[in-house]
């Protein structure tokens, strides 16, 4: 996937129109929520999900993105990113990344959650209670004069230097504006004080990859699905966030997503109860 190579300083009224389209992100994947449970086909969430973004005056931003020929990237157990939607029918014990972009109004917003379907073993939901703390961790490093490596260094310390997770290292998150990918790259490993300085007003993807074993992964026949070199789980948590002054701002939301995910019985939520300190 290609990046423009300018480095965007967004007007605030630039923000709060990436802010509705990182907000018809979120509704979209709060829809997803809703409707999870075993037994659903992944094609049929990506059909919902594209009637839904088009009734409320978005595009698809995937949808034959350099070919992509979806409107979700969905993205279940092993597989990293850029699932395919398809006749597989989910069942107990899944987890499911979705990954969803919106383009309205000139402007993209791009996020990603994934979700625990049923019984769920307790170091899978670890995984993703560990994922999701780290995208706080990194956006809390969006903040003007810091470097990309800071919120890079944060999410690989945590993932990784912590818990002992692998660390996705060929995909990256980026910055997100006009262009669904813009320069910079945010990786999920480096070092504080490295790579690109960041500036108020950058809008940034920040997008942890991280799987239960090996941080090695290879691509499939179809050039898009990636999967994990060892077939264990990977969880994948995303959002776009606006670079501050003190800390990042998530222009996605999570919340409703969470409340759907906490109503909907057929999910299992309780990976994320103690990630609260962490929220923002």
């Amino acid at each position: 996937m290609g990046l423009g190579l300018m480095i965007h300083i967004r007007s605030y009224q630039e923000i709060e129109t990436i802010r509705k389209s990182a907000l018809m992100v979120s509704a979209t994947l709060t829809e997803v929520a809703k409707i999870l449970r075993p037994g659903i086909k992944t094609i049929a969430i990506d059909k919902m999900a594209e009637a839904f973004i088009r009734d409320n005056g978005g595009v698809p931003s995937f949808l034959n993105y350099n070919g992509f020929p979806y409107s979700l990237c969905i993205s279940v157990n092993e597989v990293v990113v850029h699932g395919f939607p398809s006749d597989y029918e989910l069942k107990d014990g899944d987890i499911i990344s979705v990954d969803c972009g919106v383009y309205m109004n000139g402007y993209h917003g791009d996020s990603a959650y994934t979700f625990a379907i049923g019984d769920i073993k307790p170091e899978v939901l670890q995984l993703l209670r560990v994922t999701k703390e780290s995208v706080y961790l990194g956006v809390a490093q969006a903040r003007d004069n810091n470097r990309v490596g800071d919120i890079s260094y944060a999410v690989e310390h945590f993932t990784n230097k912590v818990y002992g997770y692998g660390v996705v290292r060929e995909l990256v998150g980026h910055g997100v504006g006009r262009e669904l990918h813009e320069e910079p790259q945010v990786p999920n490993y480096g070092r504080r004080g490295d790579g690109k300085k960041l500036k108020e007003g950058m809008v940034l993807a920040i997008e942890p990859m991280v799987n239960l074993g090996t941080k090695e992964v290879k691509t499939l026949a179809d050039g898009w699905t990636v999967v994990t070199a060892d077939n264990k789980p990977s969880a994948h948590f995303e959002h776009t966030t606006w670079v501050r002054k003190h800390k990042g701002e998530p222009l996605s939301t999570f919340a409703t997503i969470e409340a759907a995910e906490q109503a909907n019985p057929e999910l299992n939520a309780s990976y994320y109860s103690e990630a609260v300190a962490v929220s923002i």
